[in-house]
Order: C-alpha cells, then structure tokens, then sequence
C-alpha cells in the first residue's frame, strides 16, 4: 500500500478504481485474518489444554490475558507489515503475508523463551483458576515484544 498516499489524505494510490480500492481492502483483511489465527493456534499449542475451550468456555482470566496480548502484538505486526508492504497488490499481499507469518513464529518463539527464564511455568500460569499478577507481565511482554517485531519490519 502506498503510505504516503494514505498519509497525505489524498486517498488510494493515483489511477487505481474504488473497485480496485475495495478488492485491496479484502485481500488484506483475509491475510491479516488468517495471521491472527494462526497465531491463535501458535498460542493454543504452546500453553496447555485448549485455549478456546479455557478463554470463552471456562473464562480463564490469565488465559484471556495471554490470548488478548498475543493478538494486539500479532495485529501490530500485520498492521505494519500492511503499511511496509510493496505499492504493487501481489507483493504486497505476498509481503504483508510473509512478514506476518515470520511475526507468529517470532511471537511463539518469545513465549517459549518466557517460559524458560521466568520463574514458575506458563503450564502452572495458565491453569490457575484466579488472575495471576504474572499473567500481566508475560502479556505485556508479548505486546512489547510484537511491539518491536513491527518496528523490525520497516
């Protein structure tokens, strides 16, 4: 996407139609839905039991704290990766898909080093049935660590 453009106020790059517009709109849209979702299942397979099942079923508070974290960093990411991405609509969906993807594994990466060099594991975390303090610390590291993902991108 052209960021300059869109920056300005002036609206989608010269020549190109709403139709053109809007299909962009999509593609992007589909390729930041499918990063967040994989990145749901990064997360559901690297913190024990099901996370669907513990965040909206069992209203697990340090799981839903986790899984918000991780999407607010993997959005971040794909956010960025969007506005970097080539002016050219394949590349740049091509680009906006790759970066975002290496932004997951990058993500999952951070959490498992969490889990080795904070005290107490993310298992024990997790299932505690009553928010956890720490629960809030490995969330915001997530964020800040997606945080300077996307910074990395552009």
């Amino acid at each position: 996407m052209n960021v300059t453009y869109l920056a300005q106020g002036l609206g989608p790059v010269s020549g190109e139609t709403l139709g053109q517009g809007v299909l962009a709109t999509l593609l992007y849209f589909v390729v930041g839905f499918v990063v967040l979702g994989l990145g749901f299942i990064a997360l559901d397979l690297l913190t024990p039991g099901n996370l669907r099942r513990q965040v909206y079923t069992d209203r697990n508070p340090n799981a839903a704290i986790l899984l918000g974290a991780n999407h607010l960093a993997l959005a971040i990411i794909v956010v960025t990766a969007i506005l970097t991405s080539s002016d050219s609509l394949a590349q740049g969906l091509v680009d906006s898909a790759v970066y975002g993807l290496l932004g997951v594994v990058l993500q999952a990466l951070a959490l498992r080093l969490l889990d080795v060099f904070v005290p107490g594991h993310l298992r024990n975390l997790v299932n505690e049935p009553r928010m956890n303090g720490a629960a809030w610390a490995v969330g915001v590291s997530l964020l800040a660590i997606g945080t300077v993902n996307a910074a990395a991108l552009s």
